[in-house]
């Protein structure tokens, strides 16, 4: 396969008429010219010039290569051109990666309110638990809480501060007493989530700048979050969630937060990419549509 620069040293040649005046505009030496030529020719098993000391002209085959050799050219410059316009272009294709309780239950109206805002994006969302692996698969951002374990991904951060939040529903409550310190949990069936092949089941709290951690126990393990909540929901037992997960639960009652007198660890929320190219004006204003809306979540 012919390289780009052997075919724009060509067709500049061609234009020119000589290889020097091609590599002055090229800004190359003339010796790496006549060797971008001889490697053209090598690749094509033809002769593009007759040259002589004074003078340059195409072949037969060097004519006929030519108009191929522009169309190339134009090609590579269309495109470039094109990948410009959607650097610039709040639209084409976005692939995002959820987890399953924050995008069925928080974020899915919102992105149906950004794409109204921004009609020329074309949203693929992908709702999952399980990690997406941003190298292989065909997702732009994904949506994650903590940090990604790969340094070398971008991480944007959507919510820092967010926190877990031990919680469970009245109905649950009115069978079994709220627990009043970290020990009562070994008490109480707690509902585990299940992250790859890690169970999540040692639970860590914050009380006088100090972390106390406690190994839950209980008979229902999941790794879909969306039915850990629906289980705390249905009152049959406690679950350690992201505060933003159930923020709207806890404001309409449907769940109560229990432990007040501890903090719950941190679970900072992230929109992650694999490298700074991927971060386009659509990412860009996701991020900050999210932000933006995250933000009127905690505050009500």
């Amino acid at each position: 396969m012919p390289r780009i620069e052997d075919l724009m040293l060509f067709v500049r040649a061609a234009d020119c008429g000589g290889l020097s005046a091609a590599a002055r505009e090229l800004d190359i030496a003339p010796a790496a010219a006549s060797a971008a030529l001889k490697r053209l020719e090598a690749a094509l098993g033809a002769r593009l010039f007759v040259r002589s000391t004074r003078s340059l002209r195409l072949t037969t085959d060097g004519e006929r290569y030519l108009v191929h050799a522009r169309a190339v050219l134009l090609a590579v410059d269309e495109g470039a051109a094109s990948v410009a316009r959607d650097a610039q272009t709040i639209g084409g294709d976005l692939s995002l990666s959820i987890p399953s309780d924050l995008g069925r239950n928080v974020m899915l109206p919102w992105l149906d309110e950004f794409q109204a805002q921004h009609p020329a994006i074309r949203l693929r969302i992908r709702i999952s638990d399980r990690l997406a692996d941003l190298y292989r698969q065909t997702i732009d951002v994904a949506i994650r809480y903590g940090e990604p374990e790969d340094s070398g991904m971008v991480a944007l951060p959507l919510a820092p501060d967010n926190r877990r939040v031990l919680c469970a529903s009245p109905a649950y409550f009115k069978r079994h007493a709220a627990p009043k310190k970290l020990s009562d949990l070994q008490l109480h069936n707690c509902l585990r989530f299940v992250l790859g092949d890690a169970i999540h089941e040692r639970w860590d709290f914050w009380r006088n700048k100090k972390m106390e951690t406690i190994v839950v126990d209980g008979d229902r393990i999941s790794d879909d979050g969306d039915l850990v909540r629906r289980w705390a929901l249905a009152g049959n037992g406690l679950a350690y969630k992201s505060r933003l997960d159930v923020s709207n639960d806890l404001k309409k009652g449907r769940l109560i937060a229990a432990l007040s007198n501890y903090q719950g660890e941190l679970a900072p929320l992230n929109l992650v990419c694999a490298h700074r190219l991927m971060l386009s004006p659509a990412v860009v204003s996701l991020r900050d549509f999210l932000r933006q809306h995250l933000e009127q979540l905690k505050e009500n």
